[in-house]
């Protein structure tokens, strides 16, 4: 792709809507000066806004409605009252129309995920889109998927997900073949729900040239980066999330805790705050926010709903890779292949 990246935001998504999405779409601008933005939301709230960041002004403009999907919302509810009009659909829309490359919403995730899916579709040979998100590890990042756009999966259904899951990672780590890993509650073949060891002896047979697959995975393998991408189905996989971002917050805690309690604990700190903010820009959930949801004839990425203008930006950066490195089409290819490779191994054939 030469031309410039086009971005449509959910500007009245989340938890903080426009006051965060403007700053970080700002943000994004500084980073990325071939990109374009399309801001749908409010004009009499977002244009004060945008006036106010010079890096945004000149690349941005503002599509307005009135209708925004509030977090609390169910899914058949927003697309009751939401579809057509609000923010979130009219972004989403943009890349179905084609006059944007990729959509970020903060918003509600279940309607983010209905909207995008009904707006979109999902991809030839895909059953249901998976959200995919990057991972810090003890080796660098890793991606992760799914982290709960649905609950269960067959073994076709997974082995789709650590298609495209490669994929992403290819783009997203410049890795030209990752290596993919099943999340199980043993590392051994016999271990394990009769889908996910059924996924594994699919992949182990078909071998696909665009990633390697590594075997199954424990659950501590995700945080030590055993491999480039982990597949479970989405209740395991959200459930994974959560309690990273819990024990996080946990440790975060009991270190402030432990630095503030004694006059040598909070002059250890002084001496060691260099190394303790190399820990936090690791680990740091703003760095690496932005869950991509892929089966999608579109790039559309889910902002956390908290996420300040720093966490925003990051799901425009990750939304901006892959619609400049073109992923659907990427992952419409492997998917070609593996499903070359499946029926011809059905058939007793073989395939280089």
């Amino acid at each position: 792709m030469t031309r410039p990246v086009r971005i449509a935001l959910d500007a009245m998504g989340g938890d903080h809507g426009p006051a965060v999405a403007v700053p970080g779409a700002a943000i994004a601008a500084g980073r990325h000066p071939d990109a374009e933005f399309i801001l749908f939301g409010d004009r009499a709230v977002l244009d004060p806004l945008v006036s106010e960041q010079p890096r945004l002004e000149p690349v941005a403009r503002i599509v307005h409605t009135d209708v925004a999907v509030s977090m609390d919302a169910k899914p058949s509810q927003a697309l009751r009252h939401g579809r057509r009009r609000s923010s979130m659909w009219l972004a989403i829309e943009a890349v179905k129309q084609g006059t944007a490359d990729l959509a970020v919403s903060a918003g509600n995730t279940g309607a983010l995920m209905v909207m995008a899916k009904l707006c979109l579709k999902t991809m030839a040979g895909i059953d249901r889109p998976a959200i995919a998100a990057v991972w810090p590890t003890l080796r660098g990042e890793s991606i992760v998927l799914d982290l709960g756009a649905s609950i269960g999966a067959d073994a076709h259904q997974l082995v789709d997900m650590a298609v495209m899951g490669a994929a992403m990672a290819r783009i997203v780590f410049d890795l030209e073949r990752p290596t993919v890993g099943l999340l199980n509650v043993g590392v051994e073949e016999i271990k394990g729900v009769e889908e996910v060891r059924e996924a594994g002896r699919i992949l182990r047979e078909l071998d696909l040239r665009d990633f390697e697959y590594h075997g199954f995975v424990e659950g501590d393998d995700i945080g030590k980066g055993t491999v480039d991408v982990v597949v479970t189905e989405g209740f395991a996989g959200n459930i994974a999330l959560k309690t990273a971002e819990g024990t996080a917050r946990q440790l975060a805690a009991y270190l402030r805790s432990a630095m503030s309690r004694t006059l040598r604990a909070r002059l250890g700190y002084l001496l060691a705050r260099g190394a303790l903010r190399m820990v936090w820009e690791k680990v740091d959930p703003r760095k690496v926010n932005g869950g991509l949801f892929l089966g999608l004839n579109g790039v559309v990425v889910k902002s956390h709903g908290g996420a300040d203008a720093e966490g925003f930006a990051s799901a425009i950066d990750l939304g901006y890779d892959v619609a400049r490195h073109e992923l659907v089409a990427r992952i419409g290819k492997s998917l070609a292949r593996s499903e070359i490779r499946m029926h011809s191994a059905a058939a007793g054939e073989v395939v280089s």
